[in-house]
């Protein structure tokens, strides 16, 4: 099976995308942000034919315009990790990656690298600034419940995670900063 990387994205709507990010820049400004590194990030992967590019989108039955051709799966109900766990059973017997699409340091070399790491690893992460993660890969050997009683959103989301993952094989990629505030995007910048 051909290794799949889902790119987990809100549809790009106003008010409703990068809402602590609006507060700090206006809500214009912050979905101008989310799309455009959504398409940034879609076009570097899509350019990669080593590995399936799918868009995993939030509301699920939502219709909105991309300029690039890419597969598109709703992402479901529930919390985060309930939401990445749906979406990894799509590849059961697969190597599967989820990235955030709100990373604009994120390349598709970083989803080569967890691709070739899921080679000898069970896991991989690719840790946020802020005690999150921007990517997280399995291989088919994976726990049950890979996202059990994680505190999403918090600094606690990674160390959380990886209680999951005891006694397996786990990996790091590079640390990356997500874009929640203005002070994110001034780091990036500066």
């Amino acid at each position: 099976m051909r290794d799949t990387v889902f790119v987990f994205a809100r549809v790009p709507g106003l008010g409703t995308v990068k809402r602590r990010l609006a507060r700090d820049i206006g809500a214009r400004a912050a979905l101008r942000f989310h799309r455009a590194t959504m398409l940034a990030l879609l076009q570097r992967l899509l350019a990669d034919q080593r590995f399936r590019t799918v868009l995993a989108v939030t509301p699920d039955r939502a219709r909105f315009h991309l300029p690039v051709r890419v597969a598109r799966v709703g992402q479901g109900g529930g919390d985060l990790g309930a939401r990445m766990h749906r979406a990894m059973a799509r590849v059961p017997t697969g190597r599967v990656v989820v990235v955030g699409c709100d990373i604009p340091d994120a390349r598709a070399s970083d989803v080569r690298a967890a691709f070739r790491t899921l080679g000898h690893a069970d896991a991989v992460f690719g840790p946020a600034e802020d005690g999150g993660y921007w990517l997280v890969g399995l291989s088919p050997r994976r726990p049950a419940h890979p996202f059990a009683t994680v505190r999403w959103s918090t600094a606690h989301a990674l160390a959380d995670t990886l209680v999951n993952f005891r006694g397996r094989r786990v990996a790091f990629l590079r640390t990356l900063r997500d874009v929640d505030t203005a002070a994110d995007l001034r780091c990036l910048s500066g």
